[in-house]
């Protein structure tokens, strides 16, 4: 068999064996990618007016948002504040296990909606999204092999349509409509997939950094050149032996204050849990609100509130900025709305895929059978 015959092999029974899993993760995909402009547009509690007033301290959001669920420890929420117009928000887990997300008046602490985001739309579609509604453990594998399969997918695709001449580029790069629905198929597949591959490849390879991070690691040090600079190899430590002195203000609001004093011009910022002493308690602030590319961030003694750690965007490396734009990339929205359309369409052309590539390998497989002949008796 020539080297091209066997790419074609190899295209077609991976494909066979992850398109199911790659139609489910690019549907559902081409959903997620708008999920922040819907939601929007149908959940009034998302935005607020904008006060001259400073906003409430997070601690005060934590109690106001925490009053219906007693037993519920604050220093086990999540505080998001994401800008002057947008409400903030409290995330924790209740008594009976379900994550609970309150949406509140960051300048009143008024308590605007409280969701249970088990039968929230867009969590739901998330969750089959990242792990097909299986448990993790299985679900990291499933997924992790079917995306990977399809990277190989994409670049075999481009061998096998890559025309011997240049004669024939012309009409690969487009769709012949007035031809059977079959060449039109075989068009659908090729074509589309030849325009889609670029981009379908930062979402596959972007998705497998989300699902596995330690493949960032060999990326980071290749694009910092093989050396990663000191302060992003730091790690904060607690010494959990040494005494520290008690906070007198809650730590949140210490958290709070210092990340705005230090990120003055950043919208976004978000309080982790404080936990029980032992860890530090950790912060990030982003300079957009819904973007996650441009963060500072912050590590606090959890008993004291001192500052330990901070690694602002502005010094770090090249590679570890790419790193911090995976989210952003994977969705689109680097680029602003119109990247978020190119994603939309992208997820929509890896989902036909599949799709075509069967109806392909089917005709394909029942081309050369015949129907059987009357005999004469």
């Amino acid at each position: 068999m020539t080297v091209k015959k066997i790419i074609g092999k190899l295209h077609l029974w991976l494909g066979l064996a992850s398109g199911l899993v790659v139609f489910v993760i690019s549907i559902t995909g081409a959903i997620f990618v708008f999920q922040d402009d819907i939601r929007d547009l149908t959940e009034p509690w998302r935005k607020v007016a904008v006060q001259a007033t400073a906003p409430v301290m997070p601690s005060q959001l934590q109690a106001a948002a925490l009053a219906r669920h007693p037993g519920v420890a604050a220093e086990t929420s999540w505080v998001t504040y994401f800008g002057p117009e947008r409400s903030a928000t409290v995330f924790f887990t209740d008594k009976a296990g379900a994550p609970i997300q309150v949406y509140l008046n960051p300048y009143t602490a008024q308590v605007l909606h409280e969701q249970d985001l088990r039968t929230h739309f867009f969590t739901i579609i998330q969750e089959i999204h990242m792990h097909l509604l299986l448990p993790e453990a299985v679900a990291k594998w499933v997924v992790g092999i079917s995306i990977s399969i399809f990277v190989v997918m994409l670049l075999t695709g481009l061998v096998l349509w890559w025309p011997k001449r240049k004669q024939e580029r012309k009409q690969r790069f487009t769709i012949k409509w007035g031809s059977r629905w079959r060449r039109i198929n075989y068009d659908l597949h090729n074509v589309l997939g030849f325009y889609a591959a670029s981009i379908g490849l930062v979402l596959a390879l972007s998705g497998l950094f989300m699902l596995y991070p330690w493949l960032l690691e060999p990326l980071v040090l290749a694009v910092d050149g093989g050396q990663p600079a000191p302060q992003e190899i730091m790690k904060t430590k607690l010494d959990t032996l040494q005494t520290a002195a008690v906070a007198t203000q809650p730590l949140p609001d210490i958290v709070y204050r210092t990340a705005r004093r230090l990120s003055p011009d950043h919208e976004m910022i978000l309080l982790g849990p404080t936990g029980t002493g032992k860890d530090p308690a950790f912060c990030w602030t982003y300079q957009k609100a819904l973007h996650y590319y441009h963060r500072d961030e912050y590590a606090f003694h959890p008993t004291s509130g001192q500052l330990l750690e901070t690694r602002f965007h502005a010094t770090k490396s090249a590679g570890i900025k790419l790193a911090d734009m995976n989210y952003d990339l994977h969705v689109g929205q680097i680029l602003g709305f119109g990247g978020k359309i190119v994603a939309f369409l992208v997820s929509l052309i890896c989902a036909s895929l599949p799709v075509t590539g069967t109806i392909v390998w089917w005709g394909r497989r029942n081309k050369n059978k015949k129907k059987p002949r009357l005999q004469a008796v």
